[in-house]
């Protein structure tokens, strides 16, 4: 055990911050260099980050995510898939952007910034400041694309709030490793592992309901989560979409 895993195993999603502080612009810089510092694919770096500090503009991303926090944290950091670099390296050297309708796309953006987007979270996390990550940048794809002015071949992903925290929730125990680690072959015989972690994750989720993992898993995947998000991508210029 060393510190840097140390804090990692010590992780919780921070949803209360105390408001009007905000954080030292070195600080910043240190988290922002940390998040460029994450391996992509190719070193295309096919992500970009949107700070928003002004208060008006986080709350009305609270609105659209539906997150409250979103509008109390001290900054909230927008990862967006970024290809528009793609687009004007393309034009600069005279080659097509052929690959512009190919899904793999999506999972390099996804990847590039799940991996920004962790970077980011650790090292504010190692400078002393609550975060959590908001998955409903998407729930308004459309809307908080146009709310951002993201050109052709950018598209949100995930936002991260970054602020100084104002709760100590305990740590949510994690699925047993046997259910995720695997050698040589996937296992499929995970259910029992499954079906005991929905007793001891209940105590820890309040906030969806107090309901084991198996269930929130399958009311979440009942239904799309968020609705609108392939017409928003090929407006955006991904899927064969263009403007």
């Amino acid at each position: 055990m060393n510190k840097v895993i140390e804090q990692m195993l010590n992780h919780r999603s921070i949803r209360q911050y105390i408001p009007g502080k905000s954080i030292p612009e070195e600080d910043l810089d240190l988290i922002i260099r940390a998040a460029q510092s994450a391996p992509s694919w190719i070193n295309g770096q096919h992500y970009s980050i949107i700070g928003i500090k002004d208060h008006a503009r986080k709350q009305k991303l609270a609105e659209l995510t539906k997150n409250p926090y979103v509008a109390e944290c001290s900054i909230f950091f927008v990862f967006v898939g970024d290809f528009y670099r793609v687009s004007l390296a393309s034009a600069k050297h005279g080659t097509p952007f052929r690959a512009k309708s190919e899904e793999d796309l999506l999972l390099v953006a996804a990847t590039d910034v799940g991996l920004a987007c962790q970077n980011a979270l650790t090292a504010a996390e190692s400078l002393g400041y609550g975060t959590v990550c908001i998955g409903g940048i998407r729930r308004e794809f459309t809307e908080v694309s146009e709310f951002l002015g993201l050109p052709e071949f950018v598209i949100p992903i995930v936002g991260l709030c970054i602020g100084y925290p104002d709760t100590n929730p305990k740590v949510k125990p994690r699925l047993p490793k046997e259910a995720v680690y695997f050698e040589e072959t996937y296992q499929t015989d995970t259910l029992p592992l499954l079906e005991k972690y929905d007793t001891e994750i209940i105590p820890y989720s309040e906030r969806e309901g107090s309901i084991g993992y198996t269930e929130r898993l399958a009311k979440s995947y009942a239904e799309p989560y968020y609705k609108g998000i392939l017409k928003g991508l090929k407006k955006q210029g991904y899927l064969g979409g263009n403007r």
